[in-house]
């Protein structure tokens, strides 16, 4: 049965329930049983989970069990469509989105990837071993995505390289920055990362927009009209603190 992200949400959480549900994650060898209690198997667990039960409710599917996108394929007809991302943490989200270098190359050859949906199911493993989901959600990228103090797109940045495109903690009202509101000022910032960033600077900023525009309207038939970071940039400002905007009363008064 073909069936898109949406349904696949709404199955899980409103016919099987899944926030709230709990399990063990158990492993045999001989005749020696054990419970898991270390939650760095638990994404990968679930991935599984969730491959075998859209098997059982007959959803097509096609698991990517490797490393590269999607994690599954929901339409079978045609792979560019259909891209389905499963993220799982526990505490904040941890995760990354994507590889710096690779994601920004890969949405110039594959303009597609940029409407992958993500599946993220948040959990936390109790005493014992016991996982229990805690929430999920359906989102875009964009939806997951936001600035931050020093880039214009959250990233990882270590000793000079930034290696991974990080994420917003998009369920919470108490964060420093926005999600982004459209995927085209998500572009924006990530654009004008690629031009800050001394690695991409000189290589591929100049003509990164120019390219991945071209390949998308030749994909789709339709424009993608990047607008420029410093005309968006005001929609996403830093959250003043409670001291800041404590003194920020003051000062008007």
């Amino acid at each position: 049965m073909k069936v898109t992200a949406e349904q696949i949400y709404s199955a899980l959480k409103d016919e099987f329930k899944l926030v709230g549900a709990d399990g063990f994650i158990k492993f045999n060898l001989r005749d020696f049983d054990i419970v898991v209690e270390q939650n760095n198997v638990v994404g990968n667990i679930l991935e599984e989970w969730l491959a075998k039960w859209m098997d059982n409710k007959g959803f097509d599917n096609i698991h990517n069990p490797g490393q590269s996108s999607p994690d599954f394929w929901l339409d079978l007809d045609n792979r560019n469509e259909g891209w389905l991302e499963v993220k799982s943490f526990t505490g904040s989200p941890n995760f990354d989105i994507g590889a710096f270098r690779g994601y920004i190359n890969e949405v110039i050859e594959n303009p597609w990837k940029l409407h992958a949906k993500y599946l993220l199911i948040k959990y936390r493993m109790e005493d014992g071993g016991l996982v229990v989901i805690e929430d999920c959600w359906l989102k875009n990228v964009w939806e997951i995505s936001c600035s931050s103090s020093v880039w214009p797109i959250k990233v990882q940045y270590r000793n000079k390289v930034i290696n991974n495109i990080r994420p917003a903690t998009w369920y919470s009202g108490n964060t420093d920055y926005p999600t982004f509101e459209s995927l085209e000022d998500f572009l924006a910032a990530l654009e004008q990362t690629i031009y800050v960033y001394h690695d991409t600077r000189s290589t591929i900023a100049e003509e990164w927009g120019k390219n991945l525009c071209a390949n998308y309207k030749k994909y789709y038939g339709r424009d993608l009209l990047l607008p420029r970071w410093m005309d968006v940039k005001s929609k996403y400002p830093k959250k003043l603190t409670k001291a800041e905007l404590k003194a920020l009363v003051k000062a008007k008064k």
